[in-house]
């Protein structure tokens, strides 16, 4: 009898070794770690058998300069990495990491606030992205000193340099209090007002900018004529509408005088005295109502007695006045932007701009 034997030795094709190799690691994934201890080096790597991770913090783990090198950086890549279309970004940063900040005042001495910084710096066509980490760690370099432009300046070259770019800004938002008196009572507390400080360099131009919040009571100079011809014609008792208004003192400050917060409150102050009050007692309240009567405004009003005021001080360049009387009358406000020169020109207004001024208390 002739047996004749099929060939055994054939090589296995591609289609083979791929169900092997799937075999094989479908198995890996239920094996105990004695059989998975048992296979050879290069059995482990074709199974991808990794050691399992472990779930305790390595808190004797240091980290030393080999180690820091082999960290991934994305941020820092080539441009190949770049998402979206390669242009130029003006501003990119971080917004509202707080900390406690000293500031000098006109009258009191140092006062330490918490304070709102954003840093942001621009960005190259070709680069993917910045290490914004080193923004807050380079302000924290200076935020133990009592804050100036001055400081704020050194700040701005500092992280310009740590993060190679040409054009960058900081903004400083704080709640600055200051005492003040009470109409006729003799009385006095703390008004508190949104100061933000803000240093922009642009093509190696510098612009030192101030915004300030102010906030008072507009009478309408219409009701009040209104209320005044029904006294006068029918004997009828009437009374003007006034509200709560808001404007955005902004100012850009040149020269090398300081203009305190306190100069550019008294500024307003003098422009419009009829700022909302913070203690009050009867003789107050009419006291108020006095001081409204002698100083009825429109919105118009309001921004262009704003401007005399700031227009007048050799401290101030370019300046922006934008006002908010919040209607009693109407179910809507009026409202005003005045600006003087480039700094604070432009066709387009944010959205959010006169949502943004209304002050709750």
């Amino acid at each position: 009898m002739n047996i004749h034997t099929p060939g055994i030795s054939k090589s296995p094709d591609r289609k083979e070794a791929e169900e092997a190799l799937s075999i094989l690691r479908r198995w890996a994934q239920t094996a105990t770690e004695t059989d998975l201890d048992s296979l050879t080096p290069d059995m482990k790597a074709l199974a991808q058998v990794a050691a399992p991770f472990e779930r305790v913090y390595p808190d004797t783990f240091a980290v030393d300069t080999a180690y820091k090198s082999s960290l991934p950086d994305l941020q820092n890549g080539p441009s190949s990495l770049i998402r979206g279309a390669k242009r130029m970004i003006q501003h990119v940063g971080i917004s509202n990491f707080r900390l406690p900040i000293r500031y000098q005042t006109r009258d009191n001495g140092d006062v330490q606030l918490e304070t709102s910084v954003t840093g942001t710096v621009s960005l190259e066509a070709e680069k993917k992205g910045i290490n914004m980490s080193r923004i807050m760690r380079t302000f924290y370099g200076h935020a133990e000193k009592t804050f100036s432009f001055g400081v704020i300046e050194a700040a701005l070259d500092d992280y310009k340099t740590d993060l190679e770019s040409f054009d960058a800004r900081i903004q400083m938002r704080c709640s600055f209090p200051m005492k003040v008196e009470s109409l006729r009572s003799g009385l006095s507390g703390y008004q508190y007002y949104d100061i933000a400080l803000e240093l922009i360099e642009v093509e190696g131009v510098r612009r030192k900018v101030v915004h300030l919040d102010y906030v008072y009571s507009s009478t309408c100079p219409c009701s009040l004529e209104l209320s005044e011809h029904a006294r006068a014609t029918r004997n009828q008792l009437a009374t003007p509408h006034s509200q709560r208004s808001v404007a955005r003192i902004s100012v850009e400050v040149t020269g090398e005088e300081c203009l305190w917060f306190e100069d550019l409150i008294d500024l307003c102050r003098n422009a419009i005295p009829t700022e909302t009050q913070v203690m009050v007692k009867r003789e107050d309240e009419q006291a108020f109502a006095e001081l409204n009567a002698a100083n009825p405004i429109f919105v118009e009003d309001a921004a262009r007695l704003f401007a005399l005021s700031l227009q007048g001080d050799s401290r101030i360049g370019d300046f922006r006045v934008v006002a908010s009387h919040q209607e009693s009358l109407h179910s809507h406000d009026a409202v005003s932007v005045l600006t003087e020169g480039p700094t604070f020109a432009a066709d387009s207004l944010d959205p959010t701009l006169f949502k943004s001024l209304y002050h709750v208390g």
